[in-house]
């Protein structure tokens, strides 16, 4: 079995170091950057499974890191490691593509339960070959890959794991308290707007600017009060 490979992005030293050790600890190879050009170099040829990533970095921030991997078609999931606590911070780094997001001062013990939980999300268990398809939506759970179309789709993989969850479920109404326990297993902190968050992110790469099938209406839809479902626009 393959070694985890994680990348610790943070301008302070001893706690990159921390983070690295641990996870060497457990088996994973670890490397540490203390910039963000540094990060994006050790990034293009380190090629991390995972990535920790400090937003207040000497250089690049951390979205700016994060924006740059996202724009060269990287989709490793990303751990947000902050002193910033504003629920702005929270809200972009999600909205840009994050899959997570943990203040400073933290237990390392559950930065490493995060990390593991956003690493089952990219790697998925073993289901045997199972194809999901909605109106013109197809994922690949083998591959893991989705279509809309002919268009493939490039999906973080907490973004994956809405979608696959809220397709193996259609035509049902999932409650945001649903994805959340799904798809996070820890509690989030009763943040449901994370979810929000993560379905703006799918609907605009599921239907850009014009919604389903050019007709307006977005695949996932919201039902007021309760959820949301994906399902087939009706006529």
């Amino acid at each position: 079995m393959e070694k985890v490979r994680l990348l610790v992005v943070d301008d302070d030293p001893p706690i990159a170091d921390l983070v690295a050790t641990v996870a060497r600890y457990e088996g994973w190879e670890a490397v540490t950057a203390n910039s963000g050009e540094q990060a994006l170099r050790l990034a293009a040829g380190f090629r991390p499974d995972i990535v920790v990533l400090d937003l207040m970095l000497p250089d690049v921030d951390g979205f700016g890191v994060l924006d740059r991997l996202r724009g060269a078609g990287t989709m490793v999931p990303v751990v947000f490691l902050t002193a910033r606590d504003g629920v702005a911070d929270r809200v972009a780094g999600l909205t840009r593509g994050g899959d997570d997001y943990l203040v400073k001062p933290f237990a390392v013990e559950e930065l490493m339960a995060r990390l593991r939980t956003v690493l089952r999300r990219s790697t998925g268990p073993g289901f045997r070959r199972s194809v999901l398809k909605v109106a013109d939506l197809v994922m690949d759970e083998d591959s893991r890959e989705v279509r809309r179309g002919e268009r493939r789709l490039a999906l973080t993989p907490t973004e994956y794991e809405v979608l696959r969850y809220l397709m193996r479920k259609s035509p049902a109404v999932l409650t945001k308290a649903q994805i959340l326990d799904h798809v996070w297993e820890y509690g989030f902190g009763g943040r449901s707007n994370v979810v929000e968050l993560v379905v703006s992110r799918l609907r605009r790469k599921l239907d850009g600017a014009h919604g389903a099938a050019g007709t307006g209406e977005p695949l996932i839809q919201t039902v007021r009060g309760f959820g949301y479902v994906i399902r087939q626009a009706a006529g």
